[in-house]
């Protein structure tokens, strides 16, 4: 019995996904998806109505398993809220090793686009940032008042963030470990001025 291709839709994003990531958005052709997907550019059309559609549906794609990952690495690790989340980080140090590695494509894919902040992708990628930080917010909340877990969840997004852009920038994923570290400190620095007051 032969054996069945996954439905046509999913044939797209998953060559958008290789290719974006691989060459970035705007290298990348509709042709080239189409060709990576073995159907034609026809059926991308049928679809999606324009790449800018498919670009948005790519990071759409992403969206809830990255989170989910980092939920997952989070409650796959040991100790305190400072550990787990440094975990993260030691997680995502190990990825960026891999030689396929190529960072963050929500912010691959804005930096691209900075020119078009109203973007679909653009506003796929802030979604997703912003629900990374309300789900860091909601773990930094035991303890402290709302405002307090907010901060310390920007604070942490900024450290994440910044370490993607510096480890590309460098090719040197220990920049995600010494972020990973000073994520930590900072929870527990946090954690010190909330037991004071």
């Amino acid at each position: 019995m032969a054996r069945q291709l996954p439905p046509a839709r999913e044939r797209i994003l998953k060559a958008a996904a290789r290719l974006f990531q691989g060459a970035g958005i705007r290298a990348t052709s509709l042709d080239a998806i189409a060709e990576h997907a073995g159907l034609t550019k026809r059926t991308v059309y049928y679809h999606f109505r324009s790449k800018d559609d498919l670009i948005a549906a790519y990071l759409a794609a992403r969206d809830e398993p990255n989170l989910a990952l980092f939920q997952c690495w989070f409650a796959e690790g040991e100790g305190d809220a400072a550990a787990r989340v440094e975990s993260i980080f030691r997680h995502l140090a190990k990825a960026a090793r891999h030689p396929a590695w190529r960072g963050c494509g929500f912010l691959r894919t804005s930096v691209e686009l900075v020119d078009q902040p109203g973007h679909p992708a653009v506003v796929a990628a802030r979604r997703h940032k912003k629900r990374v930080e309300a789900w860091l917010a909601g773990v930094f909340q035991e303890g402290r008042n709302g405002q307090e877990a907010e901060a310390l969840a920007r604070h942490i997004m900024l450290l994440l963030d910044g370490a993607f852009a510096v480890v590309l920038l460098h090719r040197d994923p220990s920049y995600l470990d010494s972020a990973g570290e000073a994520a930590a400190c900072l929870i527990r620095s946090f954690a010190l001025v909330g037991a004071e007051m």
